[in-house]
């Protein structure tokens, strides 16, 4: 056993009770508390306002890893041919009942169209490539000769692409069977409508989360609380960080390049804690006002005591995030602006904004209330509820308890060794969706030609140099067929393209190619979305292990720092790091193994691999967030003499309610994106629910208490 002492910030300013600072903050937020509420309403509702066009300047791009070799290669082919635009879009054409692609209606009435579409959007679109007309019609129809496609090149790069196809594909003759020129059912495929899937869902899941998750939160809250304005005010911060943070994102993408997946994962954990944070500062006034203090007094001591945690709190979610940034994915390092920014704004809400409410509302707070859920518990009471019990009977018996626990915890990480990872892919929407109908379909009657190819970058080879570089690229399995040009040698530039047949074969294809000796002054690089997105996989599983070491060793500077005691500073890391790994064989078990696909309405296959960076960070942030808030209410009863048994009881009675709701709501919140369409979406609802769940229940109130007996005495 270890003798601790936990040395709470409160006992370095007095022997018991909130600091001298953060009362004068309190009580100046009371008196001004009419002038503070209205000064942040009116802030973030002019933030709100200004931010009201974000989602059209959110981007699709930031995917790759900037120092791989495969984004070299795609500058230099990109700066010497233009872009690659084959993929752009992809017009699937299926010939009427008894009709070929061949019979002369439909040829003129499919050319005429395409050409009319090209005179049309000449500013929109680079060229269009048919079966009718293409140096690749012979392989641009079936055997049957009732299919055939044609290749839509857009212009402009990156978002410029994806407006592009916005503005014309309410003219693709995509509207249905028979719709299409010359009778023709026309579906779209490639690259654009497969990101406008992607981001139309994101969109749909962040009004969602808005929509109906603040509602029910509303409504949980009231079951919390028993009363109106207590439910209503977490809902109100919750709602004013919404409208901040779009104002802080409008400004970020001035800057930066914001992604809108992370514009949807930062919707999700600022929400969530937002309204966590209102949760822990309204239950501890409630506290306040039960304990009999005046109104003015239990504003200040609430900012004292549930402020300074919940900034705490923010600082270990914002540093979690930052750790991000050792990342070179333009979407990762996206997520840390706008998520430090946002988390910061919930906090600095939670001390200001919302202190001043509840001193206006005073002791109204359970107004409107239902007497079987308002009426606040007494010390007493506390002390002699459930989770009081659970406390004493989980450190009456710590290795029975622990054991098994940590046993069952270590079994549900077993699947994670089956994880697989993969890149962007029409698989992450919906079956029924029509983008990836269109490209399954494509890809079934075409498997010769990949609308994502890879890539050989020949840099200053002759002409026998560049022959014997193809032969021996050819040879190479796993490929849909030979390498070819894409165009002439241009500045002593070529570029070869050939398919890829299985893109879980990647990494020893493009291990292969990159084998392939180079003659002396030659340069042979892999580029092509396959070989940017493994390279992408590589480099985000090689900084892997860096950034859990950076995250482990924020949490235990800033809980050694909160509560001087290392070894509750590694209890936290391991409890948390407990979690994160049930959570992934979790996760792995169900998206990749495909246990409940039916149920959950997807299809299973490899984890999206930005994905799991943003899991290991949110979810690691969130378990050390919830043990920084029971650990305070145990160093607060430290702090006033209570022995450590009673500490912990303490400390698991009065936060073990505020846990579990806590965690209730951001199950609501991310239950809202559960119901996502996008199949990475659900990787990241599900992946928080499972984690939420066992982090606030079997690991906080009682692991937790049985492992502090067994090292504090």
């Amino acid at each position: 056993m270890v003798n601790l002492r936990v040395r709470s910030r409160s006992e370095s300013s007095s022997s018991a009770g909130p600091d001298s600072k953060s009362l004068r903050w309190g009580y100046f937020v009371y008196r001004h508390r009419y002038l503070v509420l209205a000064v942040f309403v009116l802030t973030v509702l002019l933030s709100g306002w200004y931010g009201r066009d974000l989602a059209g300047r959110l981007t699709q791009e930031g995917w790759f890893d900037e120092s791989s070799e495969s984004v070299a290669a795609s500058k230099i082919a990109d700066d010497t041919f233009g872009r690659d635009t084959d993929s752009d879009l992809i017009l699937l054409y299926t010939a009427p009942e008894g009709a070929t692609v061949d019979d002369p209606e439909v040829r003129a009435a499919v050319t005429g169209a395409l050409a009319g579409l090209l005179a049309e959007y000449p500013d929109r679109i680079l060229k269009i490539d048919s079966y009718w007309d293409s140096p690749f019609a012979a392989n641009a129809t079936d055997a049957t000769r009732k299919h055939a496609f044609a290749s839509v090149g857009l212009r402009g790069e990156g978002t410029a692409t994806v407006e592009n196809y916005a503005a014309i594909k309410d003219d693709l003759g995509a509207g249905g069977p028979g719709t299409g020129p010359g009778g023709t059912t026309v579906q779209t495929a490639g690259l654009q409508p497969i990101l406008a899937g992607l981001n139309t869902g994101m969109q749909n899941d962040i009004h969602r989360a808005e929509l109906i998750a603040l509602p029910l939160v509303a409504i949980l809250l009231y079951f919390v609380f028993g009363g109106m304005v207590g439910a209503l005010l977490p809902v109100l911060i919750g709602g004013m960080t919404i409208l901040g943070t779009a104002g802080i994102m409008r400004v970020l993408t001035g800057i930066i390049d914001v992604n809108v997946f992370a514009s949807t994962v930062m919707t999700l954990v600022s929400l969530g804690l937002a309204i966590d944070y209102g949760l822990f500062t309204v239950t501890r006034f409630r506290e306040e006002i039960a304990a009999g203090r005046t109104v003015e007094e239990a504003t200040a001591r609430t900012v004292a005591t549930a402020g300074r945690t919940v900034m705490f709190s923010a600082g270990i979610i914002a540093i979690s995030l930052a750790a991000l940034f050792i990342f070179p994915n333009g979407v990762l390092r996206s997520v840390p602006y706008g998520g430090i920014s946002s988390v910061l704004l919930a906090a600095l809400l939670s001390v200001t904004a919302l202190p001043a409410a509840l001193g206006i509302a005073g002791r109204r707070i359970d107004f409107l209330g239902w007497k079987r859920f308002s009426r606040t518990k007494t010390e007493e009471q506390i002390d002699a509820g459930f989770f009081s019990r659970l406390a004493r009977w989980a450190m009456r018996r710590p290795w029975a308890v622990a054991i098994p626990i940590v046993l069952a915890l270590l079994a549900l990480a077993i699947p994670f060794r089956h994880i697989e990872f993969g890149g962007i892919s029409e698989k992450y929407l919906a079956a029924e969706n029509p983008a990836r109908i269109a490209q399954e379909r494509f890809d079934e009657l075409f498997p010769s030609f990949r609308t994502e190819p890879l890539k050989l970058v020949v840099v200053g080879a002759n002409p026998q140099q560049l022959s014997d570089i193809r032969y021996e690229a050819n040879q190479v399995p796993g490929l849909t067929g030979r390498f070819e040009p894409s165009a002439a040698t241009k500045d002593g530039v070529n570029v070869l393209n050939a398919g890829l047949a299985d893109k879980r074969d990647a990494d020893r294809v493009i291990d292969a190619l990159r084998a392939i000796p180079e003659p002396p002054g030659v340069e042979v690089m892999v580029a092509g979305v396959p070989a940017l997105e493994r390279d992408s996989i590589n480099g985000l599983l090689e900084g892997l292990p860096l950034l859990v070491a950076l995250l482990a060793l924020a949490a235990l500077l800033l809980m050694y720092a909160a509560f001087r005691s290392i070894i509750l500073a590694l209890k936290a890391v391991a409890m948390s790091a407990l979690s994160l790994v049930a959570t992934l064989g979790v996760l792995t078990w169900i998206f990749v193994e495909g246990h409940g696909s039916e149920l959950f309405h997807f299809t299973p296959g490899p984890l999206m691999f930005a994905v799991l960076a943003l899991i290991v960070t949110v979810v690691f942030g969130l378990s050390t967030d919830y043990e920084v808030f029971l650990l305070s209410r145990v160093a607060e009863a430290r702090a006033g003499g209570a022995d450590p048994p009673e500490s912990i009881r303490y400390g698991i009675a009065h936060t073990g309610g505020v846990i579990t709701s806590a965690a209730a709501i951001l199950i609501v919140v991310t239950g809202a994106f559960g119901f996502s369409d996008l199949v990475l979406m659900k990787y990241i609802a599900y992946g928080m629910i499972a984690a939420l769940i066992l982090d606030a229940t079997v690991i906080r109130m009682l692991l937790t208490p049985a492992v502090l007996k067994l090292i504090w005495r």
